[in-house]
């Protein structure tokens, strides 16, 4: 059988087989995709592409390194047809008809790389990223060049070698190889192609950094979270890699259903020991509208105690990150203008650390990115008062479902969330089936990401919990292994229940994007056992209604926290 528009007397068409990627370390931040040409009968390869992108998110590469292995295999021969290979879930689905399309950013690129072939010559197939390392070791390596300032080049490239496929077959591809931009503009993928003569410039909303990542005079971190990479600006984004997480059972999770009161205080809120806000054991407001302690670009590496690929779905795409929280790397605000400057400043030192390749081996791969949210208020949270999993178990007030449609909209303009996972309770599966609804997905549930059981102190405020039991309150203070009075739930059964939910999830979506929409108790502990911080820390952590945080499990065992308790985007 001949392709459609092929010469009957040319004999069969040929078959290629495009096996594509890209990532971005910092989700939006550097990035680069990679992309080759397979012979379908031999294995052979025929062609290769790469090309640093400069500041851009983890999809915008994945699908500009569909473009550029289309473009590539195109150039081969233009009446093959073509069987594309990725391990990007969304692009596959969304090429193949079957997921809509409603970024911004990719429906432009999906168009251009459905107008390389005519319809019908081209199939789309996922596959897992360990089959994936040829075009996902290319984009590394285009990312690598970047960082140092090059054009990545065909000349030095191992990325074939390194997957133990024969390079005696390749052509190259003459510099025909071209990635399309979102407006149907065409970027040298000469630079992709194995000639590796430079292409056309990109347009600026993309800017091809050379040393060092350029950000525009506003900085590129969104007003909104991107989640898995953020930077932000209260971070240090050359902080030291932190200590190795804890996966110790006795772990003191962290506070109830919101904000708390105060550690050792009262419901007022007023500041506990060390300045430190209290055991967040009740429902709260919103609180500290958008502080960042951990962001993106800064993330701080735990485990193997070393600093390595930082971004949403690393390895191309330091998959961290990715897709949760990341979107077109268009400007946005973390502050008035009169701090957008050094804003700026330190989102330039952010990608710069995120593009360099650390004290980790380059080839670790994408982590999973979990993206923690916290649900919307419920008519409990503006009044303080814990409510766990052994309580009413509220359903969203109307101010928590306006706050839910916002981070649905948040998440929906980065597009990096890949699947979404909720606890049991009520208020989180309203909050999550909200941001499903908007991002197109379904929503799995997870017991594990259930609140703490507070016992008899369901419904009451902190206040009444000391005024009834003292006694038991100090004690739940004092110790992760006190259980609230009645035989609730305490820290260190939280903690283990968390470490164990985390282990589940991050073998069942390694090196993917997935929301977890959960409570005050379980994401505090999922940030405490990254950092590896004592049970002490989560007295000291202010977690709002419908906050995002971020946190990115590598292969090492190593956990980054490059987000918490983000709001800007309720603002």
């Amino acid at each position: 059988m001949t392709a459609a528009g092929a010469d009957p007397e040319a004999g069969p068409a040929r078959e290629f087989v495009v096996e594509a990627d890209g990532g971005s370390r910092g989700n939006p931040g550097p990035a680069g995709y990679g992309a080759v040409v397979l012979d379908a009968a031999t294995g052979e390869t025929l062609a290769e592409a790469a090309e640093y992108l400069g500041v851009v998110t983890n999809n915008v590469a994945e699908y500009r390194g569909l473009v550029a292995g289309l473009r590539a295999a195109r150039e081969l021969d233009p009446d093959a047809t073509v069987r594309v290979r990725m391990d990007s879930k969304l692009v596959v689905e969304q090429m193949s008809g079957r997921w809509k399309i409603k970024h911004p950013d990719m429906k432009p690129l999906a168009a251009e790389a459905a107008r390389v072939f005519p319809p019908g010559r081209v199939t789309y197939e996922w596959i897992p990223r360990a089959e994936n390392k040829h075009a996902d070791r290319l984009a590394n390596e285009a990312m690598d060049a970047g960082a140092r300032g090059e054009r990545w080049s065909p000349s030095t490239s191992t990325a074939d070698l390194d997957t133990g496929r024969s390079a005696g077959g390749r052509a190259a591809t003459g510099g025909g190889a071209r990635a399309g931009t979102g407006t149907g503009a065409e970027t040298g993928a000469a630079s992709a192609a194995r000639t590796g003569a430079p292409g056309a410039a990109r347009p600026p909303a993309e800017p091809t950094v050379p040393a060092e990542p350029t950000v525009p005079a506003e900085p590129t971190v969104p007003a909104e979270p991107t989640a898995p990479g953020a930077t932000g600006s209260a971070a240090d984004p050359t902080a030291a890699p932190g200590a190795s997480a804890s996966d110790s059972a006795g772990t003191r999770g962290a506070e109830a259903d919101a904000g708390p009161p105060a550690a050792r205080g009262d419901a007022t809120g007023a500041p506990g020991p060390a300045g430190g806000r209290g055991a967040g054991a009740v429902e709260g407001p919103a609180a500290v509208g958008g502080a960042r302690s951990a962001s993106g670009g800064s993330a701080v590496r735990g485990g193997a105690g070393a600093a390595g690929p930082a971004g949403p779905e690393a390895g191309p795409r330091p998959d961290a990150a990715s897709e949760a929280a990341a979107g077109s790397g268009a400007p946005g605000s973390v502050g008035s203008s009169t701090t957008s400057q050094a804003a700026a400043s330190a989102d330039v030192r952010a990608a710069r650390t995120v593009a360099s390749p650390g004290w980790g081996p380059p080839d670790m791969g994408a982590p999973a990115t979990f993206v923690l949210l916290r649900h919307g208020e419920t008519p409990l949270t503006p009044q303080k008062r814990f409510s766990g999993s052994g309580g009413s178990d509220p359903s969203l007030s109307a101010a928590g479902r306006e706050q839910a449609e916002k981070v649905a909209a948040s998440l929906a303009r980065r597009g990096t969330v890949q699947a979404i996972v909720a606890s049991p309770l009520a208020r989180t599966r309203e909050t999550a089936g909200i941001v499903a609804a908007r991002l197109g997905l379904e929503v799995a549930v997870e017991d594990g990401l259930r609140e703490t059981d507070f016992g008899a102190w369901e419904g009451l405020t902190f206040g009444e919990v000391r005024e009834r039991y003292p006694d038991d309150l100090n004690a739940w203070l004092s110790s992760p292994d006190a259980e609230p009075t009645g035989g609730g739930e305490s820290f260190a059964a939280t903690g283990a229940r968390v470490a164990a939910t985390r282990d589940r999830l991050v073998a069942a979506y390694a090196g993917r994007t997935v929301l977890l929409v959960s409570h005050v108790t379980p994401i505090k502990t999922f940030v405490r056992l990254a950092l590896g911080a004592p049970p002490e820390s989560l007295f000291r952590m202010e977690l709002s209604a419908a906050s995002l945080s971020a946190v990115a499990y590598y292969a090492d065992g190593g956990a980054s926290v490059r987000l918490f308790n983000d709001t800007s985007h309720l603002r």
